[in-house]
């Protein structure tokens, strides 16, 4: 059976026999689904549909599709979802509504280490949050008062598609904070201006045996990133969707060297990477280097992934792509003719 007609059916039975959830989504107590104050939050009570007897005949068959909504409800994945699950990206123009919540400082969903000094930041429901896909893109979003520029750095769990849900001074860029809630548009920025070179930040626990990596300052959405110690080749890191990428096993003490692309094929590699958890890494590149994707070109979706003491060595540096740099050098991400895109 394919991902959608796991989702018909799951849909189906769901009818049929009357499931509903104890757990549903909060309403917030207003048509628009915020609380009145754009927080998130709010709780709901319980209603129950009447259950509808089924016949002998019917039983066998809703039994098994049956049993995909309640492994569903059990905390797995519908495939369905994992495969529609992606960022905004490209030009596309999204239509919604904004809410507003206040990290309080912290880094959010993506892990990190702060909000960003200006405090203008977003965050997306679990279709466009895609298991971390997104974090570190940036969105402009237009609302009645004007037009705002926004970093994605956090997961609104109970977001529909198409609610945004902004940091409170992003909020008061585009409208009145006592609405609390209002229309917006919204799409991607392509190739954001740099704000520095690619950071790096290993995860508290890292080690030779166990590798974890944040990558930072890359502005699109990051399709992967591959990392080698000092023998042997790039292995591909697994993105969690705490915005961490991981490579079971390890890669030894490190120096490493490490390959990152973002969704429209912008490749750039940082080398001399140290292994030293939880501290920033500024290296030499950005990935501004590359070229921008030509106009009409297709645009690739994001890949989704399923989310020791420090060794001193010498500073990060990094290989920046320039056109006439040798391949060791510049590694160009290149996609046959017909390539389906990542997830």
């Amino acid at each position: 059976m394919n991902s959608a007609g796991c989702c018909v059916l799951a849909g189906a039975a769901a009818a049929s026999v009357g499931v509903t959830d104890p757990d549903a989504a909060p309403d917030h107590g207003n048509p628009l689904g915020d609380d009145g104050t754009g927080r998130r939050g709010g709780h709901r009570r319980a209603t129950r549909a009447p259950i509808r007897w089924l016949t002998a005949a019917g039983i066998t068959g809703v039994a098994a599709v049956l049993g995909i909504v309640l492994a569903v409800r059990s905390g797995a994945e519908p495939a369905c979802a994992a495969a529609l699950a992606a960022p905004p990206t490209g030009n596309t123009v999204h239509s919604g509504k904004a809410t507003f919540y206040d990290s309080a400082g912290a880094g959010g969903n993506c892990s990190f280490p702060s909000a960003p000094a200006d405090r203008l930041y977003v965050a997306l429901g679990p279709s466009e949050y895609a298991s971390a896909a997104a974090c570190g893109g940036y969105l402009d979003v237009t609302g009645p008062k004007g037009r705002v520029r926004v970093v994605i750095m956090d997961q609104c769990p109970e977001c529909a598609p198409g609610h945004i849900d902004l940091s409170r001074e992003a909020f008061a860029r585009i409208a009145d904070p006592v609405q609390g809630v209002v229309p917006v548009s919204y799409r991607a920025v392509v190739n954001p201006p740099s704000s520095g070179p690619l950071t790096f930040r290993m995860k508290d626990g890292t080690s030779q045996w166990w590798f974890a990596v944040q990558v930072g300052n890359h502005g699109n959405p990051l399709r992967s990133v591959e990392a080698k110690g000092t023998g042997g080749g790039f292995r591909t890191a697994g993105r969690q969707n705490y915005n961490y990428w991981i490579v079971d096993g390890g890669l030894g003490a490190g120096p490493y060297s490490i390959r990152v692309t973002d969704v429209y094929g912008r490749q750039a590699t940082a080398t001399n990477i140290r292994l030293a958890p939880e501290q920033v890494q500024r290296s030499t590149v950005t990935m501004s280097g590359a070229a921008a994707p030509a106009a009409g070109a297709r645009t690739p979706t994001p890949a989704r992934s399923p989310s020791t003491r420090p060794t001193p060595s010498a500073a990060p540096t990094a290989a920046v792509s320039e056109p006439n740099e040798p391949a060791s050098t510049v590694e160009a991400l290149v996609e046959p003719p017909g390539a389906a895109p990542g997830c």
